[in-house]
């Protein structure tokens, strides 16, 4: 099994590299960890909705460009699916057992995830209706993978 996690921005803090770092370690029994930075757009604090949009939109642009074309694709957003652990690793297993090799998580910037990216998902995945930082999310998201495979797997985690 091949996950992707693509996310806007570049990742600085190093308590947070830690922890990621640490997951997709011992996710290395599991499946292949490929996790993505695209460059996030420049945006200050007061856009009008035209410009939030475009730079939503090219972000979108450097999102697609990495996404293989046979991947199953979970869009992160506020407004998607919210599941168990349970349920995700059952996801996970069932998208497995029926041939997709490839699952791509995608972590949109601060200001979301475009249509277009929407569009590309196959499914959008939501952590709550709490909005945390990107960085974090991705943390998060690597946590809960390995949470999945060790629920796959039958292996005893924390619950």
């Amino acid at each position: 099994m091949n996950i992707t996690i693509i996310t806007v921005g570049k990742l600085k803090e190093k308590y947070l590299k830690m922890g990621i770092d640490e997951y997709v370690k011992r996710l290395g029994s599991y499946a292949k960890m490929d996790l993505i930075e695209v460059p996030d757009e420049k945006a200050p604090e007061n856009l009008s909705e035209a410009d939030m949009l475009l730079v939503k939109r090219k972000e979108g642009e450097r999102i697609l460009a990495k996404i293989a074309p046979d991947a199953h694709v979970i869009a992160l957003a506020i407004n998607g699916k919210m599941k168990s652990s349970e349920q995700l690793a059952e996801d996970i297993n069932q998208l497995m057992t029926y041939g997709k090799s490839k699952i791509t998580f995608v972590i949109g910037g601060s200001l979301g995830l475009s249509e277009e990216v929407l569009k590309r998902s196959n499914e959008q995945l939501s952590f709550g209706k709490m909005t945390l930082p990107h960085q974090l999310m991705k943390l998060v998201l690597v946590e809960q993978v390995y949470r999945a495979f060790r629920i796959i797997k039958g292996e005893p985690y924390h619950k």
